[in-house]
Parts: C-alpha cells; structure tokens; sequence
C-alpha cells in the first residue's frame, strides 16, 4: 500500500478502465469522482461495468462529458493531484487538462507511438502486426503525443482476434498502472518525449469499413475478419444481393478468381493472393452457422461474392 493517498478523478470505460481502476483502488488511491459513459443501446456491451466498480466502492460518478463547463468547475473545486484517462471515448480538451496540480495522463492501447489515435487493437490486428502493447503517458491537446511514463508489450499471434489481443493489452494495462503508480506518487515517474516521427496514427472505423474486397491477398482479408469479428460487427461482402457476414475463415495455398466460390466442401473463395477458406459465416436474415450448414441450406454450388 501507498504511504500516503493521492487525490484522483478518473475518465474510465470498458475493460482496460474498469481493469486500471481496480488496480488503482487496490494501491489505495483515494478516487474523488469518475467520469464514465452511458452505454449504447446499439452497441453490443461485452465488458465490464466502471459504474458498477464505482458503485461498489462508494465513488460518485458522471456520465456527462468532463469537458462541460460545470464539470470543469467541478474539478477546480477538487482540485485533484492527478487525472487519469482509461479508454474514455471524448477528447479531453486542455483546460480540463490543466486543472489537476500533477498532471493528466492516459492509458492508450498500443505501443506508442505507433498507433495512436482510434481503436488501436483492431487496426494492429487487420495490419497483421505481430505485437502491439499499452502505454501510459501525459496528455497534451494532440491526441496521444504526450510524454511517455511506460509501456508494456503484448505477442499479436497469428490466430488471435481483436478480442484476443484487446483481452493481452488489458492485462499489459494493469502491469504498467501497477508499477507507475507508486512512482507517479512519489513523483520520480519517467518522462520519455514522444517521437511521433516514429510512429503513426489511426482512425475510427465504421461498421461499413468491414466490406471484404476480394482482390487484396487472402491474409489481408483473414486479418480483416479477425480484426472485426465478435464482438465486433464484422467483416462482409455480398451474395446475389443479400449481405454476408464472415465470422471465422482461414488462408490456405492455391489460387481463384477473387470472390469467385472454387470450393464448397469446404467452402473456399478466390482472391487477389491465395484462397480463404470460410469456416462461420451469417447471411443476412439468418443466424450464423458453419459455412458447411449453410451450403446445405442454400443448395450452393458455386458462383460468386461481390462487393455489394
């Protein structure tokens, strides 16, 4: 346990929040008040509830967003030593991050600096990276360019989907708060500038971001499907006008016109690179099945998947 409690208020959502929170807790920080999210009725809720961990521990909580102007006069009444961002979706803009007398610092999903910016664990995925990792640094206006406190790197394995990997980086999240903590406290923590030179920057991706285009390599389009599988939305194409989602498929030698059906037992699609093999799959209006039930509901014999 800490020799003595440091004020926090703490931006948190998600595992990788609900996770870092914990760890902070349990060194005995005194957390004066989070800011979290209400969750979205569209969106598929999978992890754990930062609401529910502060619940349980008597800690008041908002789902207003921190930059509001009543929630930065909040914070100046609290004053507190540090604000932490752990996966919280609004940008934090530089007045708030001026108000707590030690800084601001955020948790971001990858090896900074490569990968800053939006859903860092699916774009390292779909990439086809090999690791990627989490990294605790201060906040400036720009998006994850502030001076580094730590980092922790994580084995992308070529079978691991976004989940997998998402899972690894929130464990490597807790090891870094748990070891910079104390040194944040006692104020001896690191400060390595950000070379941005060095690394590079993402965006968000949209559901519709999942369209399969059958003429990239079959590796590239089995990263895609692992990087946007469950619980993500997926990734898709089209077939006699009726959208298909691809759950689960595979790369394997040889050769096809891309999207063109070469294979039913198993079902197996051309591509611009190699073939994939579709192992789970979902055709709109329909549950999602082996790719085996599915050519034995459909009667498929071959043709082919297209772009819409």
């Amino acid at each position: 346990m800490l020799m003595k409690k440091t004020t926090l208020v703490v931006c948190a959502y998600h595992n990788v929040g609900y996770r870092c929170l914990e760890e902070l807790l349990r060194q005995g920080a005194d957390v004066r008040l989070i800011f979290t999210h209400e969750d979205s009725p569209t969106e598929e809720i999978w992890f754990a509830s930062v609401r529910e961990l502060a619940d349980r521990h008597g800690i008041p909580w908002r789902t207003t967003d921190v930059n509001l102007p009543e929630n930065q006069a909040l914070l100046r009444e609290l004053a507190p030593d540090f604000l932490f961002s752990f996966y919280y979706r609004n940008m934090i803009k530089g007045e708030v991050l001026d108000i707590p007398r030690c800084g601001a610092l955020n948790l971001h999903g990858s090896y900074l600096p490569r990968y800053r910016g939006r859903v860092p664990v699916n774009w390292a995925v779909i990439n086809g990276e090999t690791e990627t990792g989490a990294t605790l640094h201060y906040m400036v206006e720009k998006p994850d360019a502030g001076d580094i406190v730590d980092r922790e790197k994580v084995e992308i394995a070529f079978t691991d989907t976004a989940l997998d990997v998402f899972n690894k980086v929130t464990v490597a999240a807790v090891t870094v708060i748990s070891r910079s903590f104390p040194l944040l406290v006692a104020g001896t923590a690191p400060r390595q500038p950000m070379d941005l030179g060095a690394g590079s920057y993402f965006g968000g991706r949209k559901p519709a971001d999942g369209l399969i285009d059958w003429t990239k390599g079959a590796k590239q389009i089995y990263n895609l499907v692992r990087g946007v599988t469950h619980p993500y939305p997926g990734a898709f194409t089209f077939r006699a006008g009726k959208k298909v989602i691809i759950w689960q498929a595979w790369p394997v030698a040889g050769s096809g016109a891309p999207g063109a059906i070469v294979s039913t037992a198993p079902l197996v699609v051309g591509t611009g690179d190699g073939l994939l093999e579709i192992r789970t799959l979902q055709e709109e209006g329909a549950p999602e099945q082996p790719a085996a039930a599915w050519i034995a509901a459909t009667g498929l014999t071959g043709g082919t998947f297209a772009n819409d």
